[in-house]
């Protein structure tokens, strides 16, 4: 693993358990710590950006709301007061090492609808320029359990890939990926290096480990499928200590997850990313190799549509085993995609009424996962690369 001050641009998650203590409240000088940590990063020229959570457990502890369940506008009011006390202390403790900072607060469609994300990554973008230090978190405020991301993880690793970061730094309540859960299995060994992450790696996930938090080792392997696949390497490391990113510099306990040698580029990126898929196509072993070899989705191919999608929509395409395959943009409505199911394309006109694409998804619009694990766009399918 090498030093993370050779890396160009860095995106940093801390979970709310790291940030916030249950009775006290901020950890005021872990979050020192950190910040001389990123000051450190930015003097060596590399560009740093913050997904914090906390504003909730924080907001929770300021209006004495204790450890009980929250009704969704409680969360939401707790999210309200704790950003507010969130931003400042960012502020504070950034400043002190000569940093300016700047508060991004995103929604699930800021990152999943495309002019929306162009707009956020103009705006961190701009703060980057103009040396300050993004902090961005979900904004809790408004979000429902519709329109979430449901963790930090997946965020990061979808502002990660947005902003072409080279690392992504997980901070969790464990220092890095085990066998099986340490805490459930004392013979569980640890793993410093991913290549891959397959479904045997998938499958040593566990569940989250404090009521602070809803992200898991799942979750974290989700947000490293997401950033490998762009050419993000990630790292998963303990982030109770202080100093934590420091504490990798001397070499301390963390899992290094590699990005994949055929990143995903350019608008893919945003469509290999989506956190949701609107829906999903269901193809034959025919379709499966025709798209690994780079060609489009005919409808001939698509056996099953599940999904209320619209034109334009990001679905996901399923092997007959039911496997993710590919994610794509598709052409049609769900309603007349079920239609042309298994259709060729001389018979689309008369079923529709009207001249209609060839394609269900064309190779243009297409990323594909080559073993259930590698990502490609289909143009890096056909040219080798």
């Amino acid at each position: 693993m090498k030093s993370l001050k050779s890396y160009r641009r860095i995106t940093v998650k801390i979970g709310s358990a790291l940030l916030v203590d249950r009775e006290t409240g901020l950890k005021r000088d872990w979050l020192s710590s950190l910040a001389d940590d990123i000051a450190v990063l930015a003097d060596a020229g590399a560009e740093v950006l913050v997904v914090s959570s906390g504003a909730i457990a924080l907001g929770r502890t300021i209006l004495g709301l204790g450890r009980r369940a929250l009704k969704l506008e409680e969360s939401q009011a707790a999210a309200a007061v704790g950003q507010i006390a969130l931003a400042g202390a960012w502020s504070d403790a950034l400043g002190r090492d000569g940093l300016k900072s700047g508060q991004v607060l995103l929604t699930l469609g800021d990152t999943e609808e495309r002019r929306r994300y162009l707009n956020a990554r103009a705006t961190i973008s701009t703060l980057l320029k103009m040396k300050a230090v993004p902090v961005i978190n979900e904004n809790d405020t408004v979000a429902t359990s519709e329109i979430r991301y449901g963790d930090n993880d997946r965020l990061a690793a979808r502002v990660a890939t947005m902003m072409a970061a080279d690392l992504l730094v997980l901070l969790s309540d464990i220092d890095g990926l085990y066998t099986a859960p340490p805490a459930k299995d004392p013979g569980a060994k640890f793993i410093p290096v991913v290549d891959r992450i397959t479904p045997d790696i998938e499958a040593m996930a566990g569940a989250a480990a404090s009521e602070l938090s809803r992200g898991g080792m799942r979750t974290k392997l989700d947000a490293g499928k997401i950033a490998n696949a762009a050419g993000t390497a990630m790292i998963i490391t303990s982030g109770t200590r202080l100093s934590p990113l420091m504490a990798i510099e001397r070499g301390e306990r963390a899992t290094f997850f590699r990005p994949s040698a055929n990143p995903v580029k350019g608008y893919k990126t945003w469509i290999a990313g989506q956190l949701e898929p609107a829906g999903r196509l269901t193809v034959d072993a025919g379709a499966v190799g025709a798209l690994k070899s780079g060609k489009s989705l005919l409808p001939a191919g698509v056996k099953l549509v599940s999904g209320n999608f619209s034109r334009g929509d990001t679905v996901a395409i399923l092997s007959p085993e039911g496997r993710e395959i590919a994610r794509g943009l598709v052409a049609y409505d769900a309603a007349d995609a079920v239609r042309i199911a298994g259709l060729k394309t001389a018979e689309i006109e008369n079923v529709l009424g009207y001249e209609a694409r060839s394609a269900m998804i064309h190779r243009d619009d297409l990323v594909v996962s080559l073993a259930g694990d590698q990502v490609l766009a289909s143009d890096q399918v056909l040219s080798g690369e």
